[in-house]
C-alpha cells in the first residue's frame, strides 16, 4: 500500500506533468546550467550506463543520452506515469534510442545490484519518500566505485525565481504550516543536510558543491507568472485558497517585487543549487 501522503504527492505530480510538457522547451533552457553542473560533477562520459532517478519530463536523461553516445545508455525512472509518458514521447520525437524507461519509486529500484556506472537525480531528491532508503538503493545498483550525484535547490532567499511569488502569496494566507523535513522544493537547502544523508547511506567521498547560475529566458513577467502558477502544484493549491478579490492584488505585488529581474526586457533571476556527490565503496 502507498501511504496516503505519498499517493497525494504522486497525484499532484501527475497533474503537473502536462504543464511541464507544455513548457518543456522553456524549462529545459532555464535549468540547462543545472543540468550541465550535474553532468560535470557526476563525471559522465562516453560509453557509460547512467541511471536517472526521478527524471521528470525528460531531463537530464535527454542531455545525458547525447553525452554517453550510442555505446552508452541512460535508464530513466520516475514514479509518475504522466511524466514517464511525456519523457518517452519526447525521446521518440527526437529519435533517441539509447534511453530505457521504467516507472518506479526511488526507494525500490527494479534493477540488479552492480548495474550502472553513475546514478543521478536532478531536482528529485527533495521529493524522495525516504531519502536514506533511496540513496542506499542508488548505491546498491551502482558498480563498485560507481558515483552518485544529486542536484537540489539552495535556500529560498537565494532563489527569487521561487520566493518572489511564494513570499507574497504566503503573506495573504494565514497559518500555512511548514515541515522542514516534508517533501518540498527547499527540503535540502540547508548546507550539508543532503550530504549527511549520503553518508548515513554509506556513500564514500561525499562532496557538496554550491552552483551559482542564472535562470534566464526571453519571456515577459506575464509569461513567467503563467509558468510559475502552472508548473508548481503547491502554488496551484495556494492560489486556490485565495479569494477572487485577492488574486489581482497578489499578482500586482509579485510584479512589483519581480520588476528588477525583468529590467533587460527578458527574465533573469539569480539562482543557487547544491550538487552533492558520493561514491559506492569497493566491496
Amino acid at each position: 500500500m502507498i501511504p496516503e501522503n505519498q499517493n497525494k504527492a504522486l497525484h499532484a505530480w501527475q497533474t503537473s506533468a502536462r504543464y511541464w510538457d507544455k513548457h518543456r522547451d522553456l524549462i529545459t533552457k532555464m535549468f540547462a546550467p543545472l543540468t550541465s553542473g550535474l553532468v560535470e560533477q557526476a563525471q559522465i562520459g562516453i560509453g557509460q550506463n547512467v541511471l536517472d532517478i526521478g527524471g521528470g519530463s525528460g531531463e537530464p536523461s535527454l542531455t545525458i543520452s547525447r553525452i554517453v553516445g550510442p555505446t552508452g545508455s541512460v535508464t530513466y525512472t520516475d514514479p509518475v506515469a504522466g511524466m514517464l509518458e511525456s519523457a518517452q514521447a519526447e525521446a521518440a520525437r527526437r529519435g533517441v534510442t539509447n534511453i530505457h524507461f521504467r516507472q518506479c519509486s526511488a526507494n525500490d529500484l527494479p534493477f540488479e545490484t552492480c548495474t550502472f556506472d553513475v546514478a543521478v537525480g536532478r531536482l528529485s531528491a527533495m521529493f524522495f519518500a525516504d531519502p536514506i532508503a533511496a540513496v542506499r538503493e542508488a548505491l546498491r545498483v551502482l558498480l563498485e566505485d560507481g558515483s552518485v550525484a544529486f542536484a537540489v535547490w539552495g535556500s529560498s532567499e537565494a532563489n527569487p525565481f521561487f520566493s518572489t511569488v511564494t513570499n507574497v502569496i504566503d503573506r495573504f494566507l494565514e497559518g500555512y504550516p511548514q515541515d522542514s523535513d516534508a517533501p518540498d522544493t527547499f527540503r535540502f537547502a540547508v548546507p550539508d543536510k543532503l550530504a549527511e544523508i549520503l553518508e548515513q547511506a554509506d556513500a564514500k567521498n561525499v562532496i557538496e558543491r554550491q552552483l551559482d547560475f542564472r535562470i534566464e529566458a526571453a519571456i515577459s513577467f506575464e509569461q513567467f507568472w503563467k509558468l510559475r502558477t502552472e508548473m508548481s502544484d503547491s502554488l496551484r493549491e495556494k492560489m486556490g485558497r485565495l479569494t477572487p478579490a485577492q488574486l489581482p492584488t497578489v499578482k500586482q505585488t509579485v510584479a512589483d517585487a519581480a520588476r528588477k529581474y525583468f529590467a533587460s526586457g527578458t527574465m533573469s533571476f539569480p539562482a543557487e543549487a547544491l550538487i552533492v556527490t558520493g561514491r559506492k565503496s569497493a566491496i
